[in-house]
């Protein structure tokens, strides 16, 4: 028997997520509103942080260098205005939070790549959706004429 959070938690994952561990290489497509537009923005740097990867609140912590200054950014995997997260490099690491890469700059910052799949590391892993959610009915007026 389920308790009512993991119910609630359940309704919110996201159907398809990539897995990604500290030291990968990733670029993430996120959702940005200004005004009445929407674009999507890639901010692609190393992820330093990963935190509850199995639960609907999983987070990612992502390090860049923009313009000579350190920017990090902190994603919500199942948020809906993430929308891809793609691995682009894999590096071996020992540790969940590498704080240290904030003191390193230059040759000191590199990270030994591990071979991957890049392929199948991409490939989202569809969940099902949960049973009792009914699918959304669509009006012959709302539907896009192409």
């Amino acid at each position: 028997m389920e308790s009512l959070i993991e119910q609630i938690s359940k309704k919110y994952l996201k159907a398809s997520v990539v897995k990604v561990k500290s030291g990968d290489t990733v670029k993430v497509h996120q959702k940005i509103k200004e005004g009445n537009k929407e674009r999507i923005q890639v901010f692609q740097g190393l992820v330093i942080k990963t935190t509850q990867p199995k639960s609907h609140m999983s987070r990612i912590t992502v390090r860049r260098i923009a313009s000579g200054v350190g920017v990090e950014k902190s994603f919500l995997l199942h948020s809906p205005l993430i929308v891809k997260v793609e691995v682009t490099k894999r590096s071996k690491v020992r540790r969940n939070y590498l704080t240290y890469m904030r003191q390193r700059t230059g040759k000191s910052a590199r990270l030994s790549s591990v071979d991957f799949d890049r392929n199948e590391v991409n490939r989202v892993n569809d969940i099902e959706p949960p049973k009792d959610t009914k699918p959304v009915e669509t009006t012959p007026e709302e539907t896009p004429k192409e």
